[in-house]
């Protein structure tokens, strides 16, 4: 029985070893360094506004020379004020949020041209990116001089008589969808730029949503006085506060450094 093992391990192994040096040398790992920015109702037509420093890790498994599998995991911010709009009736809005922003991916990348680390030939592509992301925010403001969760007290009535929607959720999902362009810098190591949206499906990165302001002396009594005060921070009553038809947005664009975690040129199909 034993002679049979051992007989067995000898002939599996250099499969085994085979197929591992394979996925090796397709895979590359690195680091992305970037901005991410925010599209809502505090920023509805200038995403090159409010840029934060954001960066994260990737992973891409390369099938071909055409088409990659990718995970990646990127943190930045995200924020927006009425003070920086143009139009007076925003600045009198006087709404203001700033959330942290953690998003995880996977998807495909689908090459323009054939591309492969260290090949004479194939040097470059451009690329288009498709993704499925989670993300977690947590928006917040300063009121008073202390930094505010606006999540938890229901500006909007969340979690009262004068609304019927509960308090909505830090875990939503995206869809990111981006454009780029890859360049080999050598045998084993590759340079990439992006740019790219996220299609979400909430209207809450922003803590706003809807277009009219709940009664403040009843949001008060159920949320208190800091919900009442954060909920209508202008000098009216009147005007909209936001537009539920629309969902929020964000973007991420930077640069990033890949390498090799094996030989890129012992393992491929053009």
């Amino acid at each position: 029985m034993k002679n049979v093992f051992f007989l067995l391990l000898i002939v599996i192994s250099p499969s085994v070893f085979g197929q591992y040096h394979n996925t090796l040398s397709k895979s590359e790992i690195g680091i992305v360094a970037g901005g991410s920015s925010y599209i809502g109702e505090l920023n509805p037509f200038a995403p090159y506004k409010g840029v934060h420093l954001a960066g994260g890790i990737v992973y891409r498994y390369n099938i071909n020379s055409r088409l990659s599998f990718r995970m990646n995991a990127i943190y930045g911010t995200l924020s927006g004020d009425d003070a920086n709009a143009k139009e007076l009736v925003y600045q009198q809005r006087n709404l203001n949020f700033k959330t942290s922003l953690f998003e995880a991916g996977l998807g495909l990348e689908f090459n323009y041209f054939p591309f492969q680390l260290g090949h004479d030939r194939y040097k470059g592509s451009m690329y288009l990116l498709f993704e499925l992301a989670y993300f977690r925010i947590n928006p917040k403001t300063i009121y008073d001089g202390a930094e505010v969760e606006l999540r938890s007290i229901g500006t909007e009535g969340q979690g009262t008589s004068q609304n019927s929607k509960g308090i909505y959720s830090r875990d939503q999902i995206s869809i990111p969808i981006g454009v780029g362009a890859k360049l080999s810098l050598g045998k084993k190591v590759g340079m990439s730029f992006e740019i790219g949206v996220r299609k979400t499906f909430t209207d809450y990165i922003d803590d706003i949503s809807s277009s009219v302001y709940v009664d403040p002396v009843l949001l008060a009594q159920e949320n208190g006085a800091t919900a009442a005060a954060l909920s209508n921070r202008s000098n009216s009553v009147f005007g909209q506060r936001g537009d539920a038809s629309n969902k929020d947005w964000y973007i991420f664009g930077g640069i990033m450094l890949t390498i090799s975690m094996g030989d890129p040129s012992s393992c491929y199909s053009h």
